[in-house]
């Protein structure tokens, strides 16, 4: 279990990391290419399709984030339908569930980005390749799938629900 909580630590590390360089990105490009258009009367070529990337980034690596910190959306409609006794089944269910339709996200996003590679689609604007940008899709899927599969065999790894705004901990 060590082993697990330390590699969700470095995977959520790595996560905040690329969040805030990507948000960083899209805030500074919009920030410049407006300033620009102001003083010169013309912005920066390409600016809103760079910033779109780096929203993209922002936004899959962030669902990564939220499922670390147990502020994922989740219906919670259901959580008294089954007796207390069954939850620790129930919730390992939960998160493999989770597991297996991120997994299956992931494998379908892989394919396009493949197929995008295959037929060496460019972005018109930038004249650049487009599957890395689409590539964090599957990526963040594929982390997902992985970090929802170490909740289902390590309960005491699971954040707890974001309840009254508290933040997501542990239980443990």
């Amino acid at each position: 279990m060590e082993r697990a909580n330390r590699l969700l630590e470095i995977v959520s590390r790595a996560e905040r990391l690329l969040v805030s360089i990507s948000f960083a990105v899209m805030t500074i490009i919009i920030m410049a290419d407006v300033l620009l258009r102001e003083f010169s009367g013309t912005g920066i070529a390409g600016a809103p399709r760079v910033a779109v990337y780096a929203m993209i980034i922002t936004t899959m690596i962030s669902f990564g984030l939220a499922s670390q910190s147990g502020r994922h959306l989740r219906p919670k409609f259901a959580d008294r339908w089954v007796p207390k006794s069954w939850e620790p089944i129930i919730g390992r269910l939960q998160e493999w569930l989770t597991a297996a339709f991120c997994l299956t996200f992931a494998v379908v996003a892989t394919g396009v980005v493949a197929e995008t590679w295959a037929l060496g689609e460019t972005s018109r604007m930038l004249r650049i390749p487009i599957w890395p940008m689409q590539s964090v899709i599957p990526l963040a899927f594929f982390v997902a799938a992985l970090r929802h599969s170490i909740f289902g065999f390590y309960p005491a790894l699971k954040p707890r629900a974001d309840v009254g705004g508290k933040t997501g901990q542990t239980s443990q």
